[in-house]
């Protein structure tokens, strides 16, 4: 009601004469009354609007906007939590990217610490290993010997070099030989091809013909078994053999460990024994305890080893040595059947006849 007056009020008109002056009207007095009105209800509201203002006081979530204009005014609410809460999520949003990348941060330099340590570590323990390999070049060293267990090491590498021998010139009869059954087909087709085509000597061609397909045939009954030779030598010296070779360079590696901190323990107990040779003694004595149970257990897993590969190589030459024997005497006695009952008392199962023969390079 209130609002209604004062619009009414503002909008009425008042006359102006010649000389700028306002005129006289009777609205003259309703614009009295009107303000007289305002007054008396700004007196009553206020009393009511001072006690809200000191109990509750200004509401601050609220901001209102007051446009005024001619008619009248236009006010708008604009709540002030929406903009605290976009100021407190972008707060967030930057805090839990910050802890992120500081996370992000102590993991890398975690990493690199580590790498560091690592590094450090591997750094002092070669630096020891090649002053004790050096000392022991020059005769100034002393080193931890078995006799029986060096002795075996070096028949055991003799005989891989050996073997790789055999191997060797057991591959190059393969190709030499698969050659010739090559060549002993080609042969055989050719003297088929001209006992057709020669009448005259029809029978001639066709023996030479046949004998070359048979020899053929034996050919590559013979190469099914040198494959299978070929194979099982490779095997024992590639992978048997190589496998307990690894582990005794494992164990040199260990024995070498083991002198360079026995060597530095014992220079430490030959100085003088204040509090920080002391501290010294006690860690070099922690680090060739671990050295030397690293060393003894090495040296186990090699004698272990060497005993079953020897096992191993006696028992897988005694059967090829046997197959490669009977098949290369019933090749060249020109026994079929026996050559053909060697294959299967070593269960040697032979390609189809139309299929290829790989060669030697291929079988490995």
């Amino acid at each position: 009601m209130t609002d209604s007056i004062m619009s009414k009020a503002a909008t009425m008109e008042i006359p102006i004469n010649s000389n700028g002056d306002t005129g006289s009207l009777q609205e003259d007095d309703s614009l009295e009354q009107a303000a007289k009105l305002q007054w008396s209800l700004d007196e009553k509201v206020g009393s009511s609007r001072d006690t809200r203002v000191m109990v509750s006081g200004p509401n601050l979530n609220e901001t209102n906007i007051v446009s005024g204009g001619y008619g009248g005014t236009v006010e708008g609410i604009i709540p002030t939590s929406s903009i605290t809460g976009n100021r407190d999520g972008s707060n967030m949003h930057h805090s839990s990217s910050s802890s992120s990348s500081m996370a992000a941060e102590q993991t890398t330099r975690g990493v690199a610490v580590e790498k560091l340590e690592y590094m450090k570590k591997w750094g002092f323990n070669t630096y020891k290993c090649t002053k004790q390999m050096i000392s022991e070049r020059f005769g100034r060293g002393s080193r931890t010997v078995d006799l029986e267990m060096e002795a075996q090491i070096e028949v055991l590498r003799d005989t891989k070099r050996k073997y790789e021998n055999v191997l060797r010139l057991a591959r190059a009869l393969t190709n030499h030989f698969y050659n010739m059954v090559q060549t002993q087909h080609a042969l055989g087709d050719t003297f088929a091809d001209l006992s057709q085509k020669s009448p005259e000597l029809r029978d001639e061609f066709g023996y030479n013909a046949e004998t070359q397909k048979l020899l053929c045939k034996n050919g590559e009954t013979l190469l099914g078994a040198i494959n299978f030779f070929v194979s099982s030598i490779n095997t024992l010296v590639n992978k048997t053999m190589e496998d307990t070779l690894t582990t005794i360079k494992m164990y040199e590696n260990a024995r070498l460990e083991f002198d360079a901190y026995r060597s530095d323990l014992d220079e430490l107990n030959m100085g003088p024994r204040d509090a920080v040779t002391m501290a010294r003694i006690d860690a070099a004595q922690q680090q060739y305890h671990v050295h030397r149970e690293k060393y003894e257990r090495l040296r186990s897993d090699v004698t272990i080893k060497l005993k079953f590969l020897e096992e191993n190589k006696v028992k897988v030459m005694h059967k090829q040595l046997l197959l490669f024997h009977n098949a290369i005497s019933a090749y060249f006695a020109g026994n079929q059947q026996q050559l053909e009952q060697t294959l299967k008392q070593f269960n040697i199962k032979l390609k189809p006849p139309g299929a290829e023969q790989p060669s030697w390079l291929e079988e490995q």
